[in-house]
């Protein structure tokens, strides 16, 4: 049998990090964090677990798959017992895709059992890695998340407080943690607040998650963001916050702006889809062209196409239908068929866009594969102009601080200009948001080039965090003596 693929679509777009969830005393702590986690699908596909504890016993089950399948089971929600709960989606960005680098990771110290959830990544994992194994320490997986626990384990501090602070003194990178212990729930956030953690409460019970939909779902509240640098840690003595670590300038990734989010969540005070709105309109105030209609290339591109219909007064519709009930693979009996496997995913909309000029709206163009495949499909419904607009910059830099992202020379914009990416993609025009206009979308009068707000490395080349493996020439460097058939 033959495998027609679906990933000529996802393989082009920036694969999600990763999500969190944490709950502490709550009656139904694992339903909840399944519950969250189901709306954090988004962040990762590829894997999710939950580790809970009744404070006196650990409880743990993780899989390969999504959320649904995994805790469908009642059977495995009945084994998740205790008050309080951990919860971890996956998408791998350090280690392979195989069932030792699922998260929640647990660990027993001398003080007790310890799970952490860790959306981010290290950028001086391979060199921490290689200092601890010449120390002696064993490691299970192929995780950047073990090294934390390896440092908390080595610290020569009492509390776990104390030894987590000591542990991330160590490392560099993006990360926002939950931890639980028998006794306490503990998020952290990095020093510049690159991945997004949010503070929540039901019934009186304390929740830390990466988005406010994973709040929404369980009808908890939004009571603030995580500050970048800050650790919070709930117990039976309610809730406190230090802020151990040096202050740094704030750099949220603004790509979770862009694509990364769901449209439903506030990220750092702002509206996710509105956003979204604000940068599509933007984008037709730069690059506004004559056109009958705008398009999404669906779902990402939708908030921006609506903002730029809007801004440039063309009808926007759904010239591009996508099926949401097709997996990442479909199997398929022959090879003269397997050029199908583009169209299990998306079909054009021919009624709507045959003789017409459209505008295509996505939200980033990466390898060039998704464009290029969209641009044909409207073509081969009649259209008569195709017009691409990108509501990001044009990615030219790979991402280290937990996106799965292409080496630099697969994408296309580092190795082509605009107009050479055009023809690439067949295209009549392509445009995509300046720099400045993406900014001014999300709320800056422009980028201040010296001290950009958000972190922007995969448009500018400019990496707020040290890359230390990278510049060591190990950029990606996750060694083990595992096959991936033994992982």
């Amino acid at each position: 049998m033959n495998t027609i693929t679906t990933n000529p679509f996802d393989d082009d777009h920036f694969h999600e990090e990763c999500g969190v969830f944490g709950i502490f005393d709550h009656k139904d702590s694992a339903a909840h964090t399944a519950l969250g986690l189901h709306a954090l699908q988004h962040r990762g596909q590829e894997a999710a677990g939950i580790v809970s504890t009744d404070g006196q016993q650990f409880h743990s089950h993780r899989a390969l798959g999504l959320v649904g399948d995994i805790f469908g089971s009642q059977d495995v929600m009945n084994r998740l017992t205790g008050s309080s709960a951990i919860g971890h989606n996956r998408y791998s960005t350090a280690g392979g895709t195989v069932l030792r680098n699922v998260q929640p990771i647990f660990a027993e110290f001398e003080f007790g059992g310890l799970g952490i959830g860790h959306n981010g990544n290290l950028t001086n994992a391979f060199t921490l890695r290689k200092r601890l194994v010449d120390r002696g320490c064993i490691f299970q997986s192929t995780m950047d998340t073990e090294i934390i626990v390896h440092l908390i384990a080595i610290s020569q501090f009492s509390t776990v407080v104390d030894r987590m602070i000591d542990a991330l003194r160590h490392v560099e990178g993006a990360y926002s943690l939950t931890a639980l212990t028998k006794d306490a729930l503990i998020g952290v956030r990095d020093p510049m607040g690159v991945r997004p953690l949010v503070l929540g409460r039901i019934d009186g019970a304390y929740i830390m998650c990466s988005e406010t939909c994973a709040l929404d779902i369980i009808g908890a509240e939004y009571i603030r963001d995580v500050d970048p640098g800050e650790i919070v840690i709930v117990d039976a003595d309610g809730i406190r916050s230090i802020k151990p670590f040096t202050k740094e300038p704030k750099k949220l990734c603004i790509f979770e702006y862009i694509y990364f989010a769901r449209p439903d969540s506030i990220v750092e005070g702002h509206n996710v889809y509105q956003l979204r709105k604000q940068i599509g309109a933007e984008l037709a105030r730069e690059s506004h062209i004559e056109a009958d209609i705008v398009v999404p290339v669906p779902d990402s591109g939708v908030p921006a196409a609506i903002g730029y219909a809007e801004q440039a007064a063309i009808p926007f519709e759904l010239g591009i239908i996508r099926n949401h009930y097709v997996g990442r693979t479909f199997i398929e009996p022959s090879d003269q068929i397997r050029h199908l496997g583009v169209k299990l995913k998306h079909n054009a909309n021919r009624g709507y866009l045959e003789g017409k000029r459209v505008v295509l709206v996505d939200d980033s163009i990466v390898r060039g594969t998704t464009s290029e495949k969209i641009v044909e499909m409207v073509r081969a419904a009649g259209a008569k102009e195709v017009h691409m607009r990108i509501s990001s910059p044009p990615t030219t830099h790979s991402c280290y601080y937990g996106i799965d992202t292409p080496e630099r020379e697969q994408l296309l914009a580092s190795e082509l200009d605009v107009e050479a990416m055009a023809k690439h993609i067949d295209a009549d025009s392509l445009s995509f948001i300046s720099m400045n206009g993406l900014y001014r979308a999300v709320g800056e009068e422009q980028r201040i080039n010296d001290a950009p707000q958000y972190c922007d490395a995969c448009f500018s080349g400019e990496y707020p965090i040290d890359l230390t493996d990278k510049n060591g020439g190990t950029a990606s460097a996750q060694l083990s003596l595992l096959s991936e058939q033994d992982r």
